[in-house]
């Protein structure tokens, strides 16, 4: 059952990659980029090895540690991206609980992730080449880590299954989980500035974590390189408990799960409100926009590029603070403007096979590029001009005021016209409806990233006039300049929102049935 579940994920990963050229070249890419970081991490170890023995045990267990926690939390942050070997779809079949936790550890060892980190233990015995009896029981330490790591990573995401399998549950834990990743960037700056006098600590916490289930493992070729081969024992032993908890709790929770059942939804009595639809006008474009907008409230897909919106000027004020560049807080509303223009260029994708109720009903292509602009711009307009009204407020430089809405308001002008025509024409592998926000397909991320770019650049291009006024403008203290740009950025960005919803309402009129036929396959 191992060999036959094992041949399976990779008859699946074959059929993902023979799909697309472009998920091809992304998982290239991305092994290359795999390689180049072990090759760093082994070149480091092997540097490591010249160092004294309490400075490279304290960092092995340190790095150790996050790894294994680091397994821990990462289903809780993937719920549904490789759903190839998920209790969910496995449930289905008679499979004995202790059999499959074998042939899912194997699986978990041998996939891409299991096996990057298992030669990344494997390479800790470089930092201890100089001692060939330390180096050996180095590599057996870190097999016994890995399987730690892939045998928590299962239990989470069996205890995590039922749960999961609950849309609301996936919405709510999706959003809540982006919001300390995006804040991760101040948090690393303010932690690594209060650490940079605390280096006396990084041992002592070193040593507390080689005693707990995290470090253990990782701990035993220190401890014998620097004589204490009774520590290095007790902690095999601790080590060797926790795999052994971990896969007996992991064994007790999958039988669980193999053999649980949602409960069926109860359904609440239709109270005859159609929610936003009545209050839009009852017409196409009325009636688009109201369905525009109800995604951008219940779909969490949609709702998680909202979370950006405050997150920005956060991430920008610490940084100003920590750079002493005030002036990283006055671009707050032009990023939120360019971000928020700019998401609804994944709309159709969004939509999957959906699209086809628009292309049934007779829906115009101009009708449904206003709609979808209409039921974001009820929202981001007024929060580009808050937001770069109160950048404004917090570095008190109000002259720059006219300058900065020109240039917001022009690029999330210019913005929802591009997007308008690139929706029209590209079709992205996002997550599927109901899916986890968090779930890709194989080189989603290469193609969107480029895509994204390429948007980014042709933004820039058109909105280089108000660009080019306002940093004049803000460079020459300008007031003249500023009212220039606020006018040319209205001007020129609602010139180009109405060529976009123009060009690609014709553009989805011409290929709607191609489009349609193409988010199937992305289905």
């Amino acid at each position: 059952m191992v060999a036959h579940l094992l041949r399976l994920r990779l008859l699946v990963l074959r059929n993902t990659l023979a799909r697309s050229p472009w998920q091809l070249v992304a998982v290239i890419i991305g092994g290359v980029y795999g390689l180049g970081i072990l090759l760093v991490i082994l070149l480091g170890l092997i540097a490591l090895s010249f160092a004294s023995a309490e400075l490279t045990r304290t960092i092995t267990v340190l790095a150790g540690s996050a790894t294994i926690l680091g397994w821990m939390i990462v289903p809780l942050l993937t719920s549904g991206i490789d759903q190839t070997l998920s209790v969910s779809r496995l449930k289905i079949f008679p499979l004995a609980p202790t059999r499959l936790v074998v042939a899912l550890a194997v699986c978990g060892v041998l996939g891409i992730p299991g096996a990057v980190t298992l030669l990344a233990g494997a390479f800790t015995a470089a930092a201890w080449w100089q001692q060939p009896a330390v180096a050996v029981v180095a590599v057996v330490a870190a097999c016994l880590a890995v399987l730690t790591c892939v045998c928590g990573s299962r239990l989470i995401e069996s205890l995590n299954a039922s749960l999961s399998a609950r849309r609301r549950y996936r919405e709510i834990s999706g959003v809540l989980i982006l919001i300390p990743l995006l804040l991760l960037g101040p948090l690393i700056t303010v932690l690594s500035t209060g650490l940079q006098g605390a280096s006396q600590a990084l041992p002592r916490l070193a040593e507390g974590l080689s005693w707990s289930p995290l470090g253990a493992a990782w701990s035993i070729p220190g401890d014998l390189a620097t004589g204490h081969g009774g520590a290095a024992a007790l902690k095999a032993l601790i080590a060797l408990a926790t795999l052994a908890l971990v896969v007996l709790a992991w064994r007790r929770s999958l039988a669980a799960a193999l053999v649980s059942t949602l409960q069926p939804v109860t359904k609440a009595a239709a109270s005859g409100r159609i929610g936003l639809f009545s209050r839009f006008p009852a017409t196409p474009t009325g009636a688009v926009a109201a369905r525009a907008l109800t995604y951008w409230v219940r779909d969490p897909r949609y709702s998680r590029q909202l979370i950006l919106i405050p997150i920005f000027p956060i991430l920008l004020f610490v940084n100003s603070r920590t750079t002493g560049l005030d002036g990283l807080v006055s671009a707050s509303g032009p990023i939120v403007a360019v971000l928020v223009s700019l998401s609804i260029f994944t709309d159709l994708s969004y939509d999957s096979t959906a699209f086809a109720a628009h292309l049934s009903a007779g829906v115009s292509g101009r009708a449904d590029r206003t709609g979808r602009v209409f039921a974001a711009a009820t929202f981001a307009l007024p929060i580009v001009i808050g937001i770069t009204i109160g950048s404004v407020g917090v570095t008190g430089t109000w002259s720059a005021l006219p300058a900065l809405l020109g240039l917001s308001l022009g690029l999330l002008l210019s913005g929802f016209g591009l997007s308008s025509v690139s929706s029209a024409r590209i079709v992205l592998p996002v997550p599927a409806p109901g899916d986890s926000p968090f779930a890709a397909k194989t080189g989603a991320g290469f193609t969107t990233s480029v895509t994204t770019l390429a948007t980014w650049g042709i933004l820039a291009i058109l909105a280089l006039p108000e660009i080019v006024l306002a940093i004049t403008a803000g460079a020459t203290s300008s007031l003249l300049l500023g009212w220039i740009a606020l006018i040319v950025g209205l001007g020129l960005g609602g010139s180009l929102l109405l060529l976009g919803i123009r060009i690609g309402g014709r553009e989805l009129d011409q290929r709607g049935p191609e489009l349609l036929t193409r988010l199937r396959v992305q289905k």
